[in-house]
């Protein structure tokens, strides 16, 4: 294993990356895009490269960085990854090229910002890749909470700086919702880091991650029930309005759709996986207790939002916002998969965060190629499409099924776990779960058939060159997505080879086992 510190060029590359760009003259907007596409493409390298030399059979946490911060305080500047990280590492890596690609020509001069919205755009677009990075690579929680409340900055101004007409007021509710779960969570942190310091069982108070988890597993450090609820709620509560959690998902269909569509897919594919990958990584070895006694209610409110989303994505009338919805249904399914504490479920849920991403940014992305074409996002505004824009047609309609997780592409394999490793546990709520996947069905293929089929809409016809079939850039996006679907969908070993081992680890952690099979007899 090298030792150079992968992990801190992992992320301090896309922040330095910003900070160059940043710098470029107003005029050089070409240099700026191609040193962008670079930085993001060296990014994907490095991660890569950590993918490559990680050992799933090895220590739980690989590649560890570990330097004093703020002694006095008990932090420092503490770096890992297990499988979970190492799987939404390569996912972020790998879609930051695309999405810069994808928004090539999504920055215009409205910011009247000395000819500089390009510079800015892509500036930004790199900050929250790097903040992304350290938030899932830190084993420091003040380290984590700092960058976890820092990625709200760039993406607010991604936001509200760029985007639809309504755009600021989508911007200020994505920063009020995510700021006040940020504000709760702080009160938690503190409060992990007074009870810390009045535990017998460390010298002083601390923010290191991992000795507070082998003081709980351990039964070293024992919490009150009631203060343990209360802190665990401050980090659930941060995480669920991130992810989201129904009902704390108001700022996302608004965000979604008045953002540019490649920072709408940076927010739903990348930042707000932080949210659930920080519930399996810090609700549940750190408060395994509470996680157990919250179970039930928070898996209750998933499956509401899993049917809520499937529900409200039927009556949508423009694509953009409908696609927003399908996420709060999928957001339901990942939490309801890490909250069974199962294998299948913690292993589905990890896997769906991955397979989530990839389908959302290759229907959302689809979906923005077209909106450019036509500047309407109404589902009634198409008609037809499959006869003018064939391949675009097909992409999309891949890219739809599977977001309604057809099997043979990546999230059929993730959700079947997931709904598995519930059934195990709940089979009435999992029931309920799989009932979804019908709503899934009718908003996927009803707004396929009202967009791609039937006569050639007005304004769509062949001679009209405003509207055309997918050009080479926007290829270059749409076939590695497609791809991915195709790939993980047959063969998602590999990617489970590198989870499974963490999820056994979390699920020992906590002192939590399979259930037992049953059989007409009863359980074996």
């Amino acid at each position: 294993m090298t030792s150079l510190p992968l992990l801190t060029v992992l992320w301090a590359l896309p922040m330095v990356g910003a900070a160059v760009v940043l710098v470029l003259p107003a005029a050089a907007r070409g240099v700026a895009k191609w040193a962008a596409l670079a930085v993001s493409l060296a990014v994907l390298a490095v991660a890569v490269v950590v993918a490559v030399e990680f050992d799933p059979a090895g220590e739980q946490y690989q590649f560890v960085e570990n330097y004093r911060w703020i002694p006095s305080f008990g932090t420092g500047y503490i770096l890992g990854i297990d499988g979970i990280a190492l799987a939404l590492v390569v996912l972020t890596a790998v879609l930051l090229p695309l999405l810069i690609i994808a928004g090539w020509n999504d920055a215009r001069d409205q910011l009247s910002w000395g000819g500089r919205s390009v510079h800015i755009y892509l500036a930004l677009t790199l900050a929250v890749e790097g903040m992304v990075l350290i938030s899932l690579v830190s084993l420091d929680i003040l380290l984590f909470y700092v960058f976890f409340e820092a990625m709200l900055i760039p993406m607010y101004f991604l936001i509200g700086g760029f985007g639809g007409q309504d755009r600021s007021r989508a911007a200020v509710k994505f920063l009020l919702y995510n700021l006040v779960g940020g504000l709760i969570m702080l009160a938690a942190v503190v409060g992990l880091y007074v009870a810390t310091a009045t535990s017998d069982a460390f010298d002083a108070g601390t923010f290191d991650f991992r000795a507070i988890v082998a003081a709980v597993a351990g039964g070293e450090f024992v919490l009150n029930p009631a203060v343990m609820h209360l802190l665990f709620g401050g980090f659930m509560f941060a995480f669920a309005v991130k992810a989201p959690l129904w009902p704390l998902h108001r700022w996302l269909p608004d965000s979604a759709v008045e953002a540019t569509p490649a920072s709408a897919v940076l927010m739903m594919a990348i930042m707000d996986k932080v949210g659930t990958f920080g519930m399996i990584r810090y609700c549940l070895p750190l408060f395994p207790d509470s996680a157990q006694w919250f179970g039930p209610a928070i898996i209750t409110l998933a499956v509401i939002g899993i049917i809520y989303g499937a529900v409200v994505a039927i009556g949508q009338t423009d694509v953009m916002r409908l696609i927003a919805y399908t996420s709060i249904s999928h957001f339901g399914f990942i939490i309801l998969g890490i909250f069974v504490m199962t294998t299948q479920g913690q292993s589905g849920s990890t896997l769906y965060m991955v397979n989530h991403g990839i389908s959302t940014a290759a229907l959302f992305l689809i979906a923005g190629f077209l909106v450019s074409r036509r500047g309407s996002r109404l589902i009634s505004a198409y008609g037809g499409v499959q006869k003018v824009a064939p391949v675009l047609a097909g992409t999309f309609l891949v890219a739809g099924l599977a977001t309604l997780s057809l099997p043979g592409l990546a999230p059929f394999i993730s959700e079947f776990l997931v709904l598995i490793g519930t059934f195990t546990r709940y089979p009435v709520l999992a029931v309920l779960a799989a009932g979804a996947l019908v709503l899934s069905a009718v908003y996927i293929l009803w707004m396929c058939q009202r967009m791609m089929t039937g006569p050639v809409a007005a304004g769509l016809a062949d001679g009209d060159r405003r509207f055309g079939d997918l050009v080479p850039r926007e290829l270059v996006v749409v076939v590695p997505l497609i791809a991915l679907l195709l790939v993980l969908g047959i063969y998602p070993k590999p990617a489970l080879d590198v989870i499974n081992p963490a999820v056994t680890h979390t699920l020992t952690t906590i002192d939590r086992t399979d259930p037992a099979p049953r059989t007409a007899e009863g359980p074996r």
